[in-house]
C-alpha cells in the first residue's frame, strides 16, 4: 500500500521534470478535464412572445340608414380612428339574423384573410374574408366579406345597363347581401393604411 501511495505522488513529479527537458510547459501536458469548465447559462433563453396586432377594424352601424354606416381603422389602445370611410351592410334590413339581406351581427371577427385579386362568382378584386357568425337566435350568418364593386384586377368593369355588378355606379352600390361594402377608392385606401402598421386581425362590429 505504501509502495503504491509513493508511485502515485512521485510518478507526475517525474513526468513534469521529464516535459521541463523537453521544452515543454508543464501547463500545457495538463489534462483536458483539469481545465475549468465554463459555467452553464442559468435558464433557457425564453422563447419570443407574439406581437399583438396594433391595428383592427370597427364597424358603426347606422340605424338610421343602414347603408351610411362607418368602417374605421383603429389603433390598439387610441381611441380615435387611424382613418374613417361610409360603409354599408346587407340591404336595409337591421335584421341580423336574415342571411343575404340583414347586416352583419354585433360582436368580434376574426380576418382571415385579405386579397387583392379575389375572383369570386359575386364578389372581385380587393376583399377582407371573415369568420362566419351565429345571429341572437343562433342563425349562421356565412360567405361574410368586406368589399366593393370592381374587376378581379381592381378596376371597374364597364357600364351596363342601372346597375353593374364590376363597376360602382353611385350610393345605392353600398346596399349588399349582408357584407360590409365600400366604394373602390376606400377599400384601396383601407388596404394601404393597414399594410403601413400591419394587417389587423379583427374586426369590431357595434
Amino acid at each position: 500500500m505504501i509502495s503504491q501511495t509513493l508511485r502515485t505522488r512521485f510518478v507526475p513529479a517525474a513526468l513534469a521534470v521529464a516535459l521541463l527537458g523537453t521544452g515543454m510547459s508543464v501547463a500545457t501536458a495538463q489534462p483536458a478535464a483539469a481545465q475549468p469548465a465554463e459555467a452553464a447559462p442559468a435558464f433557457a433563453a425564453a422563447g419570443k412572445k407574439k406581437a399583438k396586432p396594433k391595428q383592427y377594424l370597427k364597424f358603426v352601424k347606422n340605424k338610421k340608414n343602414p347603408s351610411n354606416s362607418r368602417l374605421h381603422l383603429m389603433a390598439a389602445g387610441k381611441k380615435k380612428p387611424v382613418a374613417t370611410w361610409r360603409a354599408g351592410s346587407g340591404n336595409g334590413s337591421t335584421n341580423a339574423c336574415k342571411p343575404n339581406a340583414g347586416w352583419l351581427p354585433n360582436g368580434s371577427y376574426k380576418i382571415k384573410f385579405h386579397k387583392k385579386n379575389f375572383n369570386g362568382d359575386k364578389i372581385k378584386g380587393y376583399v377582407i374574408k371573415l369568420q362566419d357568425k351565429k345571429c341572437s337566435n343562433g342563425t349562421k350568418r356565412t360567405e361574410l366579406f368586406i368589399h366593393s364593386e370592381m374587376k378581379k384586377n381592381g378596376k371597374q368593369g364597364p357600364k351596363k345597363g342601372k346597375d353593374s355588378p364590376w363597376r360602382w355606379d353611385g350610393n345605392g352600390d353600398y346596399k349588399s347581401l349582408a357584407c360590409i361594402k365600400l366604394k373602390p377608392a376606400h377599400i384601396k385606401s383601407l388596404f394601404t393604411k393597414s399594410s403601413a402598421k400591419g394587417w389587423p386581425k379583427t374586426l369590431k362590429v357595434v
